[in-house]
């Protein structure tokens, strides 16, 4: 173990329904806003959700010249500019790192998917002759995201993309993770994004009886914990690290935010989308990320959980957590930010580790809004930081995120 190496976190990024910077999403946060609003992407007149959690006021003219942006699918897009704000804040390219010491691992659990219906459409209505774009497959793929991350900044490490339903970011910041621990890279950019707002993206989770139908009042449709949720809410967005070697950040004089220091992952083996109602793939991915991360669960101070507002997922976790931390259960924060963003399926990791990293720095906690009527079938004796955030010092923080198929993971973030 004296060969493993630290790893700390030295920038963030993020373009969210909440606000389009790292700041931004973070300001969303503590005074805990709704993103949920009608979906403006497509007329939703017919669907039985008509409600998102959209980026707002987005224009890629503002970040990418015409012929850029073209060869990019949303997700993409996404994932550059959260990219590059965590890559500028953190002042890599300033500090002549060596770019073949440099990787991105990337996250997306569904990829391209607006570029795919808009192909398929296209073909669709036309005679049958395949008139199809040359980016189409480019666009479509996940992987384009660390690929396009990777060219524009010349940086030749470790580059792929992890995809496991909602659980991808975190298998992203794992794997970059190891990659640096192993010294198979100095500093790596990692993290997740998605733009599944599309007809064939809510329509198909509608189908699967997945989302939330409160139509009338969306901002209050994402309601982790409480008694009358009825699903999640669609977001869409990107949230970015750069995770770097301790000693490397140090050496060039960079801002540490926290340490990484434990990740952890396991599986349900028990449906191909609902949870395991006795929990027990998330109890095993929680004691394999502390034990990762060589520390007590009396340790942790704020679980930002995947809380997704469905009536099975939220429930199970919490049993979960219960049987982890027995007594010290009580004395958590546990929050779902989810309540605010909406559920962003592969991207939520990396915008939740954003949201842990900041209530670390500014000494409070998001709060889990909407919940106003509690479910007695959980345990109303935690805090869930209900609809106001709270001021707590954040030591450790552990962020959980959990995806169809059972892929659970868990990565915790320490102060140094």
């Amino acid at each position: 173990m004296s060969s493993i190496r630290r790893v700390v976190v030295t920038g963030l990024g993020a373009i969210t329904p909440l606000g389009n910077t790292a700041p931004a999403y973070w300001e969303g946060l503590r005074t805990g806003t709704s993103g949920a609003a009608t979906i403006t992407r497509f007329d939703p007149t017919k669907f039985k959700t008509r409600f998102a959690c959209e980026v707002k006021d987005y224009n890629p003219d503002t970040y990418f010249d015409r012929k850029e942006h073209r060869k990019m699918d949303l997700f993409t897009q996404f994932a550059v500019i959260a990219s590059d704000e965590a890559i500028a804040d953190s002042g890599l390219l300033e500090s002549g790192v060596d770019k073949d010491r440099v990787g991105v691992i990337w996250g997306s659990g569904i990829g391209g998917l607006k570029s795919l219906q808009e192909e398929c459409f296209q073909f669709e209505r036309g005679d049958g002759t395949p008139r199809y774009s040359p980016f189409f497959i480019p666009r479509m793929i996940a992987d384009s995201s660390s690929g396009n991350i990777s060219i524009k900044n010349g940086f030749r490490g470790p580059n792929f993309v992890t995809t496991s339903a909602c659980a991808s970011s975190n298998d992203a910041i794992i794997a970059a993770f190891n990659n640096i621990r192993l010294g198979l890279a100095d500093a790596v950019v990692t993290g997740g994004s998605e733009a599944a707002i599309t007809e064939s993206g809510v329509g198909g989770f509608n189908a699967l009886k997945a989302m939330s139908e409160r139509n009338d009042d969306p901002a209050s449709a994402s309601r982790p914990y409480d008694k009358d949720r009825d699903g999640f809410v669609l977001g869409e967005g990107a949230g970015a690290l750069v995770l770097e070697e301790y000693e490397h950040a140090k050496a060039r004089g960079a801002k540490i935010y926290c340490e990484l220091i434990g990740g952890g992952m396991s599986s349900d083996a028990y449906h191909i989308t609902a949870p395991d109602p006795s929990g027990e793939g998330v109890v095993l991915v929680m004691k394999n990320a502390l034990r990762d991360a060589g520390i007590q669960p009396e340790e942790v101070d704020y679980i930002n959980t995947h809380g997704t507002s469905t009536p099975l997922g939220d429930g199970a976790e919490i049993k979960a957590i219960e049987k982890v931390f027995g007594a010290h259960a009580e004395k958590l924060n546990i929050s779902s930010t989810k309540s605010m963003t909406g559920h962003l399926l592969g991207g939520a990791g990396g915008i939740e580790a954003v949201a842990c990293i900041m209530a670390m720095q500014n000494g409070l906690v998001p709060p889990t809004i909407n919940l106003s009527t509690p479910d007695p079938e959980i345990n109303q004796a935690l805090n869930f930081t209900p609809n106001t955030a709270q001021e707590r010092d954040v030591r450790v923080a552990m962020s959980n995120t959990f995806g169809f198929g059972g892929h659970n993971t868990s990565v915790i973030f320490r102060k140094l």
